[in-house]
């Protein structure tokens, strides 16, 4: 009698509660080999602009990821089979040398992954094989709702008034209690170090208040955290745009972006949270931002490729855009002197996180004033963010840029109104800049028009501890 033996391909999703894919897997077979692939199209090469598909904190982020998934399946009797190369010969090779009957994954829905996922099917076919796909993205289930993706409304408001009232989240799934151990004539495999990719390790900037570490545990100690230990979900709302501390935010999207906590599971411990403990604007908001993320997904399966166009999916190129090197270096490693934009910057560059508030202010920053390619800042922002999502993450971009699916042509901001509305006593921007930490009060924000006696006073030589500005304060006193 011939076992039935099945693959599951885990991607962006290292998690054992709440896994369609694998739930399905368990249902239908015997034996289950759980695979992980370090892609070399991520982890070996380059984006478009020269930078690291994956730079140092998210391949971290994700190798601590896969061992702690790996050490889940242990516990279960199972294990990981970890490979480094292209995914589609990787599970192929597998699925023949095993004889499996089927390969159970989530899909995803950008371009990448979906040419990959593509190739794949192409291969198992040719050896009656395919491919079962589950969901394990979204808070929603496409089925589940009002119109189909391709209907999707091109604004959020829209969006969100046919989804929220109306259409009911499913609960997550289970923690599997057992998993068939895989067949002993696979080798698990090494888990890749970070020298694999060519990066050294680091210590942790003392400046870095975040304690990412990648994981299922992790992921759910976070959620635990910011829902009961602290509570800092009853002020989330008011609290949401703060630049410093831990509680702030939720500081979820690393562990949501790669799948190490599901935003069904966010939802429903937030929904026990609110029966226990009341609910309000703050604890909706959580959920609102759970609806943004699924927003953007759709619009990224509606509008496919375009997101990632100069264009974006108005199809409409600002030429005034320009792909500057010399412009985008001096605002990536935040010596534009600016020190609001320099600030955030600089924290993305040394933790591989920036707060809402701070992502909105710098792409418009970098549109807007420095009239850069937004391309180029969306792909920066690829390489370093922990919680890269190319749904999110070129549809946030698009969105600014104004060729996104919104009416608003225009996201401007006005920077120094922001620093003094979310930074008025310069905190965050000391913080960050050392150089300026004798600056006194909102001074710091405009370092441009300190006289020479002030520079002497406050310990510092603009254009040589601290670089001029690029863009004058000036330009935005108008406002005031």
């Amino acid at each position: 009698m011939t076992t039935k033996r099945v693959i599951v391909w885990f991607r962006q999703d290292l998690r054992l509660h709440d896994n369609e894919a694998l739930n399905h897997a368990l249902v239908r077979s015997e034996q289950i080999i759980p695979i992980f692939v370090f892609d070399d199209r991520f982890f070996n090469s380059s984006t478009r602009f020269g930078f690291h598909k994956t730079g140092l904190h998210r391949c971290k982020f994700t190798i601590e990821a896969v061992q702690a998934l790996r050490d889940s399946l242990r516990k279960k009797g199972s294990d990981l089979v970890v490979r480094v190369g292209k995914t589609e010969d990787v599970i192929f090779k597998i699925a023949r040398q095993a004889k499996t009957s089927w390969v159970f994954c989530n899909r995803e829905r950008t371009q990448e992954e979906v040419e990959i996922q593509d190739s794949l099917e192409q291969k198992l076919w040719s050896v009656g094989q395919e491919i079962i796909y589950s969901r394990g993205k979204m808070l929603y289930y496409t089925q589940d709702l009002p119109f189909p993706v391709t209907h999707t409304p091109e604004t959020f408001t829209a969006y969100r008034r046919e989804v929220e009232k109306f259409i009911p989240i499913r609960e997550p799934f289970p923690v599997p209690e057992s998993i068939p151990s895989i067949s002993s004539r696979i080798d698990p495999g090494r888990i890749p170090d970070l020298e694999d990719f060519g990066f050294t390790d680091h210590e942790k900037d003392s400046r870095n208040q975040n304690d990412f570490e990648g994981g299922e545990e992790k992921g759910l100690e976070r959620l635990n955290h910011f829902l009961w230990e602290s509570e800092a979900i009853k002020t989330y709302k008011e609290t949401r745009n703060n630049l410093l501390g831990i509680n702030y935010s939720s500081k979820l999207s690393p562990w949501l972006s790669l799948g190490c906590i599901s935003p069904k599971k966010v939802y429903s411990e937030l929904k026990r949270y609110e029966q226990q403990m009341g609910a309000n604007k703050s604890t909706y908001w959580l959920y609102f931002e759970l609806l943004w993320r699924d927003y953007f997904r759709l619009l990224a399966k509606k509008h496919g490729s375009s997101i990632f166009l100069k264009g974006g999916v108005k199809g409409k190129e600002d030429a005034d855009l320009q792909n500057d090197y010399r412009l985008l270096t001096l605002w990536k490693d935040g010596k534009t002197g600016v020190p609001f934009i320099d600030a955030n910057m600089r924290e993305l560059k040394a933790t591989g996180f920036m707060s809402n508030r701070g992502r909105q202010n710098v792409a418009s920053f970098l549109i807007n004033d420095l009239k850069v390619n937004w391309q180029m800042g969306a792909e920066w922002f690829e390489s370093m963010l922990l919680d890269y999502d190319p749904a999110s993450n070129y549809g946030n971009w698009n969105y600014l840029a104004g060729v996104g699916a919104d009416p608003r042509p225009d996201r401007y901001y006005n920077i120094l109104s922001q620093a003094r509305k979310y930074d008025p006593h310069g905190e965050y921007v000391r913080h960050w800049i050392p150089e300026l930490a004798h600056i006194p009060g909102s001074k710091v924000h405009r370092p441009d028009i300190l006289t020479q006696e002030e520079q002497k006073d406050f310990h510092i030589k603009v254009g040589k501890e601290y670089p001029n500005s690029m863009i004058k304060t000036s330009k935005w006193i108008g406002s005031y």
